[in-house]
């Protein structure tokens, strides 16, 4: 699998990247996108909406089954992709780069995510 360094990763499989001017960008890692199968559709927090750690935030659905979509750090949304709302094969196609899901005005820094590394070994 290929992680990223520059990203942070959560139990849950979602990465987070480094904010950029308090905003960071969250998608699913290519390990879950590959165990979900093909994604048909996604629900994804609302502009202006308030995300939790750890808490649930939409759904990914896809041909084998619905996953919960977890939130890996507290902050408000600040845009949702429209590409993948469109096509969401984009989570499997390339979820690091066009497959994001969305952005959010990060409050707080998160504690329990992992890194490129530690996520690997986590997937094992």
């Amino acid at each position: 699998m290929n992680n990223p360094q520059q990203l942070r990763y959560s139990k849950e499989h979602e990465w987070l990247s480094a904010a950029e001017e308090g905003v960071s960008a969250i998608g699913i890692t290519e390990h879950a996108a590959n165990a979900l199968g093909d994604v048909v559709f996604v629900q994804l927090p609302e502009v202006g909406a308030t995300v939790t750690a750890g808490e649930t935030c939409g759904e990914l659905e896809s041909t084998k089954s619905v996953s919960d979509l977890y939130s890996p750090i507290d902050g408000e949304v600040t845009e949702i992709n429209e590409d993948v709302v469109s096509d969401p094969s984009l989570v499997n196609t390339a979820p690091f780069e066009g497959g994001w899901l969305f952005k959010v005005k990060v409050s707080g820094e998160p504690d329990d995510l992992l890194s490129a590394d530690e996520y690997t070994a986590f997937t094992g």
